[in-house]
């Protein structure tokens, strides 16, 4: 069976067309700038790239364009939609009644809708995908895989706050988590490098992108995560703050006359390395490459800094670990600061080896920890799409 993954951002849907048989990825891709000037589709198959520019006013006209060029007799790779057997979508949080994979019907849709406040930087774009596979293809299954599913088994003292009780019991406000998708995956990958099975291991990942969190692992469960209620909380991000004293939210509010949803705005997106460093930058790329700039390097450090501590304290509430994984894009492709978060951690048994590290080959799975070190040290590049796919597979079987 082939399986669309559908990830659908606010003014972006992208996608990969997997084939089930063998883990194939048979076309992938994005549309860009929906509803705006300028919108197009980035198309790979067949190891071709192409761009498509088209006005594309919402995700129906998007998905419809992905489509089309999936059955294209030129760059195609399925000959009709028929032989798409189901859509996944990539859902970031609902809330706790939608922890496990749903099917998608026009019920679930209208609670989604009633629920968009868990996450509405990301559910409206998610529901704008799903509406659009429905209605292109209505006799097609749609499946709803959420971004805090792995999430599900942190236990109450953790995943609940220190505020009246009654917040949770009438708004179910609590630690939710992200990148539930990924931190499953590499823990997978993790144990069949260990030699053991996921059950039997406890470790730290670091999903380490332009959104970045760390989940403690005990015993192949999600046992304590960075993200809370919603993806601000945690470490220093490319443009989130991360944790921060909430007071200095109200405190700006009076000294500069702004809304609470103003500098929320600004804790998302103008804040995090790009806030740090004042001049537009936040790709890790120009950034480990212009330390000489000492704004550039107080945002590093400050960086590198929160990461360490998150991993040092899950460490500690595990009770020592079995291996320490970095994936995701910054993760996977910044040797710089994976030597530097483990630095001066061997007294816990973590050693990175500096030549493994930096010939680390993109894109590949690798051990990058001294052949001394207690601790086994990975980079393991993530796959949230295959997860999608699989969980799609399972939900579906389950009610045939």
């Amino acid at each position: 069976m082939d399986i669309l993954v559908i990830n659908a951002g606010s003014s972006s849907l992208k996608f990969q067309l997997i084939d089930m048989t063998d883990k194939s990825v048979k076309a992938k891709g994005n549309v860009e700038r929906i509803g705006e000037d300028g919108s197009f589709l980035k198309y790979k198959a067949h190891g071709v790239e192409n761009k498509y520019d088209k006005k594309m006013s919402n995700h129906s006209e998007g998905l419809a364009l992905v489509l089309e060029k999936l059955t294209d007799p030129e760059v195609g790779v399925v000959k009709s939609l028929d032989e798409i057997g189901a859509f996944g979508h990539r859902v970031v949080n609902v809330g706790e009644s939608y922890f496990d994979s749903v099917i998608v019907t026009p019920e679930v849709l209208a609670d989604f809708k009633t629920k968009v406040d868990f996450s509405p930087l990301h559910v409206p774009g998610a529901i704008a995908g799903m509406e659009g596979a429905l209605k292109i293809c209505p006799n097609k299954p749609n499946v709803a895989v959420f971004d805090i599913g792995f999430h599900k088994t942190i236990p109450e003292h953790i995943f609940k706050y220190g505020i009246p009780k009654k917040y949770y019991d009438k708004y179910k406000i609590r630690r939710y988590g992200a990148h539930g998708t990924s931190h499953y995956y590499v823990t997978q990958r993790c144990a069949a490098w260990l030699g053991k099975k996921p059950e039997d291991i406890n470790i730290v990942s670091c999903h380490l992108g332009s959104g970045a969190s760390i989940t403690a692992i005990k015993n192949g469960k999600s046992y304590d995560t960075s993200m809370g209620f919603t993806p601000l909380e945690g470490i220093m991000m490319n443009t989130r703050s991360g944790d921060i004293d909430p007071a200095v939210i109200e405190y700006i509010c009076n000294k500069e006359g702004k809304t609470v949803s103003q500098v929320l705005n600004m804790l998302n997106k103008e804040s995090g390395l790009l806030g740090a460093i004042g001049t537009g930058m936040s790709d890790m790329r120009d950034i480990t490459a212009n330390l000489s700039d000492p704004n550039v390097k107080m945002a590093y450090d400050m960086y590198a800094h929160r990461i360490k501590k998150y991993i040092c304290a899950y460490i500690g509430i595990l009770g020592g670990v079995d291996a320490i994984v970095f994936t995701a894009g910054v993760g996977e492709h910044t040797p710089e600061l994976r030597e530097t978060v483990t630095d001066g951690l061997e007294f816990m048994g973590i050693k990175v080896d500096h030549d493994k590290n930096f010939s680390a080959p993109r894109g590949e799975e690798v051990e990058i920890s001294a052949d001394d070190s207690l601790v086994k040290v990975y980079v393991l590049p993530t796959d949230e799409e295959m997860v999608i796919a699989e969980e799609t597979m399972k939900t579906i079987n389950k009610i045939k």
